[in-house]
């Protein structure tokens, strides 16, 4: 194998994808061992590499095997011409499993070998499936063998890439293939029997894509960006563009080279620059670049494969912009001597600007130059304190801004030398002075400042409690305009506690409610409120001023003792109860604290006790050996240590309870405790049992009464009495049947002498009443249907103007018991006319007749 790198190839190595061949250093290929082919042709790839530059460069070699010893190399580029017998014995098929002979006939051998990888081109236009190769066993010529094969490509994704057919071994390709996609594919060749049991090892397959010419350069940017000094020397390094071909690297498909096809402007010429056509390299290759005169360039630079032939190779461009920077060969020069200024004065720094032309003619870059403030006199270059220079804004002009506050009550004028220079020397070559100078004069207008606190925050310190009206301070605020006659006007910007007041004319603060430490006002003991001064100018201007007021504690809080409620054992045990106090003052006002028993009543010191703990906590427990479960108000005296101490009598709610064996109240510990003895939650239950006892009683009455009701049959039912009730019917009359009834016991008696002889106003109901009786209208045998109604109106208002009259249009049924009875007839109640009946004795006949006399006695009331 023939190779050359243009370098003498020194030190080139080569190798082989097989174990079975070697190649010496002056390209021979030669078998490193007894070789036996197993088909009719074999394919290596022969790989050149160069230790120093990592360079490698790959050729497949294919050789064409006879039955003799005779061996047939093909070059990477081109083949030779084989005689007409060897090449009709080409063959596709492979035999991947070793044989050799035997004196029992061939046999396989339990080694395996490589097969040479297979090249499929892509970008193929079929047709497919297309074939590739045959693999084939020496068995089926015995029995039945099925093909198969696995890997990337077949059974793994991309899936049916690849084919074979089970009965021939004829693998195909089934699409185009994409090495930019894949360059490699790595299968694997099973041959089994029928039952599919393995009848050979499996073989590995390795497919290749050969790289076809189908991707453009890319850059990896469409517009570069770069700079060259003005005046640069040819040769000098500008900026480097670079673009990537997809395709195969070390093959001329993706060898890209570089050139200039335009650039703009071709001044001073058209050539200013080239680029290395390998590395993409931009320099320049001609003098002449002056940034005053061209300050860009923009130059198109096209990639194309195939190393660089354009009639075969793919193209690509992109945008170079190249700037020319400045350097510092103009001096900068003022266009004016003297310039003057009225800035306003605000008390501000940089609240106007003072724009000073200049022309600097290398304006725009580092060589613009640097401006210095001198004093007036230019004896000393000393910086003013005033006034300073900010970035230019301008291609030909620079801001002069104030350094610092100025006050038209201090200075009303300045007079200032700027000298503008160069912060780079000029180049070489350049013969005139690198700075200039110039005078400013800067008049100051006056303007109205708003006044301002000369103690902002001021803190005062006092103690807590300070009654109402007290002066704290007075927090007053100063104009500086002392050449306008101005008035300040002080009031509350923020007071959240509304706890001061101030005088608007002197800003004398006073308290408006008394200062508490512990509010929630309080922050870090600090109380803060914020005022605002204002003065009467035009505009008017105002400022705003804290005071903080710092709180010093007094002893105003009484100590709270915590816990409210706690429980313990009924027997004297290791369960004690903890307790200490809280006070809502600080040190030195709190603790430690004293906690005491009182000696009234006198059974709390006799059951309780108390164990002081430290100075902050107690114990409180059981005196006695036994205390009766319930709960009990303990008081207990809590006193501070504050100058003077306050002390406090607060009541702990303990709940004494039966505990177990592990100290903790048992269930029915709990409910004993809540107050409620045995003997009390027994009554409760049998009180419940009762209640639904007769619950159930009642129930079982009310169904009773309903059976009972609706199975005895009465002749009137209670519920339909005449004198309690409304009756209602549904029928008119049965016509004669009505005259079965004994009306003989309704009609006037044979005498009437008992009623002649009774008192006046008193009488039966059921008797005719003496005088003349109401005149009826006449009924017609056959009323007309109009006069039903006109009839009934009649009757029933000439029943109710006769109040004497019983009701005989009504069917009444009575249990006559006889006349000339010696009572009397109940109906003598009835009420009369007259009024003078009086019913006050029923008032004495006991509480049965109480209804009748409260609606009969009521006299003249009612």
């Amino acid at each position: 194998v023939k190779f050359n790198n243009c370098a003498g190839n020194k030190g080139v190595r080569y190798e082989t994808n097989s174990l079975d061949f070697k190649v010496r250093a002056d390209g021979t290929l030669f078998a490193a061992h007894h070789v036996q082919m197993p088909s009719k042709q074999l394919i290596l790839v022969v790989t050149a590499w160069d230790p120093q530059t990592l360079g490698r460069w790959e050729a497949m070699v294919r050789f064409l095997v006879a039955e003799k010893s005779q061996h047939s190399g093909h070059k990477p580029k081109g083949r030779k011409t084989l005689p007409g017998d060897l090449v009709q014995q080409q063959s596709d098929t492979l035999l991947p499993w070793r044989q050799h002979q035997s004196a029992n006939g061939l046999r396989r051998q339990k080694r395996d070998w490589v097969i040479p990888p297979i090249n499929v081109p892509e970008n193929s236009r079929g047709p497919f499936p297309q074939q590739l190769v045959r693999i084939r066993s020496d068995k089926d010529k015995e029995i039945h063998i099925r093909y198969s094969i696995t890997g990337v490509g077949a059974d793994q994704p991309p899936m049916e890439v690849f084919s074979i057919d089970p009965v021939s071994g004829r693998m195909y390709v089934t699409r185009p293939m994409d090495r930019e996609e894949r360059a490699s594919y790595h299968l694997r060749a099973h041959a089994v029997d029928m039952n599919g049991n393995k009848v050979e090892n499996p073989i590995d397959l390795y497919i290749y894509v050969i790289d076809m010419n189908d991707n453009r350069p890319e850059f990896i940017n469409q517009v570069y960006n770069g700079s060259v000094d003005e005046g640069s020397k040819p040769g000098t390094y500008v900026m480097t563009v670079t673009a990537n071909d997809a395709d195969d690297a070390t093959t001329a498909n993706g060898m890209v080279r570089y050139r200039i096809v335009t650039q703009t402007p071709q001044s001073p010429s058209q050539n200013m620059f080239t680029i290395n056509s390998e590395t993409g390299d931009i320099v320049t290759v001609a003098a002449g670049l002056d940034r005053e005169k061209v300050q860009q360039y923009i130059v198109i630079v096209q990639a194309t494969d195939m190393e660089g032939n354009l009639n075969y190779g793919l193209s690509n461009t992109a945008t170079a912009i190249i700037t020319v920077t400045d350097v510092n060969d103009n001096p900068p020069e003022f266009t004016t001597s003297t310039v003057s200024i009225n800035p306003s004065a605000r008390g501000r720094t940089d609240t106007q600007r003072v724009r000073n032309s200049w022309i600097p003619l290398s304006a725009g870059s580092r060589n613009w130059g640097g401006m210095e403030l001198l004093t007036t006199t230019c004896t000393r270059a000393l910086l003013h304190p005033h006034f300073g220079f900010s970035q230019p804004e301008g291609p030909r002009e620079n801001i002069q801004h104030f350094a610092a506050a100025v006050d038209y009550e201090m200075n009303r004028a300045f007079m200032l030398t700027v000298m503008v220079s160069n912060q780079a020397p000029l180049a070489s070559g350049i013969q005139m002075s690198f700075q200039s100078t110039a005078g400013v004069t800067i008049s100051v207008t006056d303007v109205n400042e708003a006044p301002y606190f000369p103690t902002n925050h001021k803190l005062i310190r006092l103690e807590e409690g300070v009654p109402t009206g007290t002066v704290l301070t007075t927090f007053s605020a100063v104009d500086p305009d002392r050449f306008m006659q101005q008035a300040v006007r002080y009031s509350k910007l923020s007071d959240p506690a509304n706890w001061l007041n101030i005088n608007a004319t002197n800003g004398q603060i006073t308290t408006a409610a008394v200062l508490d430490r512990e509010s929630d006002y309080i922050k870090n003991n600090v109380y803060e409120a914020t005022f605002l001064a204002a003065d009467n100018g035009i505009p008017p201007a105002s400022g705003t001023g804290t005071l903080q007021i710092y709180l010093i504690d007094i002893n105003d809080n009484a100590p709270e003792l915590l816990p409210k409620e706690a429980q313990i054992c009924e027997k004297p045990n290791l369960n004690v109860i903890n307790i200490t106090a809280a006070d809502a003052d600080i040190d030195p006002n709190v603790g430690p604290f004293v906690f005491e028993l009182p000696s009234v009543p006198s059974a709390v010191r006799k059951n309780w006790t108390i164990t002081r703990l430290n100075g902050d906590y107690a114990q409180l427990s059981l005196r006695i050996m036994y205390l009766e479960a319930g709960v009990y108000d303990v008081p207990i005296i809590v006193t501070d240590s504050g100058n003077p101490p306050l002390y406090n009598t607060s009541v702990i709610k303990v709940k004494v309870c039966p505990c177990d064996e592990n100290g903790d109240c048992t269930t029915i510990g709990a409910v004993a405790a809540a107050g409620l003895g045995t003997g009390a939650i027994i009554a409760i239950l049998i009180c419940i049992i009762i209640l639904l006892t007769m619950v159930l009683l009642f129930v079982v009455w009310m169904k009773r009464r309903e059976k009972e009701r609706h199975t005895k049959q009465l002749l009137i039912d209670p519920e339909d009495d005449v004198r309690d009730n409304i009756l209602k019917y549904d029928e008119e009359g049965g016509g004669e049947e009505d005259q079965d009834y004994d009306l003989s016991q309704l009609q006037q008696p044979e005498t009437m002498d008992h009623v002649l002889n009774k008192t006046p106003g008193v009488r039966r109901v059921d008797e005719r009443p003496i005088g003349a009786e109401p005149q009826y209208p006449i009924r017609p045998v056959i009323p007309h249907p109009g006069d039903i109604g006109d009839f009934i109106n009649e009757g029933l208002r000439a029943a109710d103007n006769d109040p004497t009259a019983p009701p005989y249009d009504s069917l009444l049924v009575f249990d006559y018991e006889g006349s000339g009875s010696t009572a009397g007839s109940v109906s003598s109640l009835n009420s009369s006319s007259s009024g003078d009946q009086d019913y006050d004795y029923l008032n004495d006949w006991g509480p049965r007749f109480k209804k009748l006399a409260d609606m009969y006695g009521g006299g003249e009331e009612d």
